[in-house]
């Protein structure tokens, strides 16, 4: 046994080892490590340290050095906000691209490929992408849009895009799908929503003769109406029932024309107790806007609403001096296509395969929100386009390990004894004592044993 003088042990530090260990696992596993290497061969350890910031703790990155001086991370330096920013302006377009590409060919598993875009708000002016636009958050501010990729066996990010804050769904469809390009002799296999649904687009899709796609398709498309209105009044028979995780639903599947010479197969569902839920909550919403009415007419807070769903009239007869009724037909519209789901594919035959890839998508869905809260990516606290888009690809780096973590806690019932932010707290705890060049590892608990074994990664020695 070593021993030690005081001062000695005065000098030593003791640093985060146990998520820092869990990261380093996880990446060399899935070939991230090897992957950021060759993309980035004098900038990848930084790139990794700032990436697990980011999952570990979601703060701005201004306060990463304080981190990285605590963690069981060496060869970086300090990482202070300015060698973040030089960090962030060394890293290129042609080193992004260098990663995807083999990143891609890397994670070439024959699986769906989940497409979806969310927006990300921006105080800057100085970013050529950011632009006033419809916001998915709400918020009043200039934004980006961020379009990604993401298999849906795997859960692990693909790829991810920055378009112009300003420009809509359908638009990037063709631009992303140029950028992918054929995996070797595989298919490109896609699963995308209703926001890029236009008739260019699934055309633009049938001309790709490698790419399989399976998207649903808005109400106020004339050709989902028909194929809605065909089976209503006949779909809901025990023969048609599909068993979708904890729901039950109805489902048929036809092959119809869709253009001269092109067919695609319709997938029609209906799930009436969303229909149900829908109904009761349209009816007392309208309900309680008919009491509001009765009580204050001229209420400005809810005109809108007042308008979409009532009729109000002056009235001598009544004691307020208002009639109000309810727009029937409005509330039956609206009811006309609650719990339905038409889906098209050019691959997907059988209606409850393509209700089981249609509902993995929510992989893409879960991904952004963990980008936007957990990485703390929701306001780009940057002030020019490349920091922005270099930003954004150190978070895509963090949100590939965390998708890994996600997906293994789900798959190992890890959910069930702790969320996540409980698992990253518990390995923080996991501390080395550095003395004099000699490292003393804390003992482990059983928890943080558990972890390391849910993952398949050998705790640090």
């Amino acid at each position: 046994t070593p021993e030690f003088s005081v001062e000695d042990v005065r000098r030593s530090a003791i640093v985060r080892t146990g998520m820092v260990h869990l990261l380093r696992g996880i990446a060399r596993d899935i070939g991230l490590g090897e992957v950021l290497r060759g993309a980035f061969p004098s900038l990848h350890e930084r790139i990794f340290a700032l990436a697990s910031y980011l999952v570990c703790c979601g703060e701005p990155v201004s306060y990463c050095a304080d981190w990285v001086e605590g963690s069981d991370i060496d060869g970086v330096g300090t990482m202070s906000s300015q060698r973040i920013s030089e960090l962030l302006r060394s890293i290129t377009a042609e080193d992004r691209e260098r990663f995807y590409g083999s990143w891609a060919g890397y994670r070439s598993e024959r699986e769906y490929l989940a497409l979806d875009i969310t927006s990300v708000s921006s105080w800057s002016e100085l970013i050529d992408d950011v632009e006033w636009g419809y916001n998915r958050s709400g918020d009043r501010l200039p934004q980006v849009n961020l379009c990604m990729l993401m298999g849906q066996q795997t859960h692990l990010p693909v790829r991810m895009t920055v378009y112009s804050g300003s420009i809509r769904d359908v638009s990037t469809l063709e631009t992303t799908m140029g950028q992918l390009g054929p995996r070797g002799d595989e298919n490109i296999l896609v699963v995308m929503d209703k926001g890029f649904t236009s008739r260019s687009n699934i055309n633009g899709l049938l001309r790709r003769e490698n790419t399989r796609f399976l998207m649903s398709l808005p109400m106020t498309m004339g050709f989902a109406k028909r194929q809605l209105e065909a089976e209503r009044g006949r779909i809901d028979t025990l023969r048609n029932t599909i068993v979708s995780g904890a729901d039950i639903l109805r489902g048929v599947s036809k092959e119809r024309a869709w253009s001269k010479g092109r067919k695609l197969y319709v997938h029609v569902f209906y799930n009436d107790m969303k229909a149900a839920a829908v109904k009761n909550s349209l009816y007392g919403h309208v309900r309680k806007l008919v009491e509001a009415a009765e009580a204050d007419p001229d209420n400005g807070l809810l005109k809108k609403q007042y308008e979409r769903y009532l009729i109000i009239r002056r009235s001598q007869k009544r004691e307020s001096g208002y009639t109000v009724n309810v727009r029937e037909d409005v509330v039956e519209r609206e009811l006309a296509r609650a719990g339905w789901l038409v889906t098209v594919s050019n691959h997907v035959s059988d209606a409850a395969e393509a209700i089981g890839i249609y509902r993995a998508k929510d992989v893409v869905e879960k991904g952004f929100m963990r980008l936007k809260g957990s990485l703390g990516l929701d306001r780009l606290r940057v002030h020019s386009q490349e920091a922005m888009e270099s930003k954004v690809f150190v978070g895509f780096i963090a949100l590939i390990m965390l998708s890994r973590i996600h997906h293994t806690m789900l798959q190992k019932g890890l959910y069930e004894k702790m969320t996540m932010k409980e698992l990253i707290r518990t390995l923080e705890k996991l501390r080395t004592q550095v003395i004099d060049d000699r490292r003393i590892l804390f003992p482990l608990t059983r928890k943080q044993k558990d972890i390391y074994r849910a993952f398949d990664i050998s705790p640090p020695a």
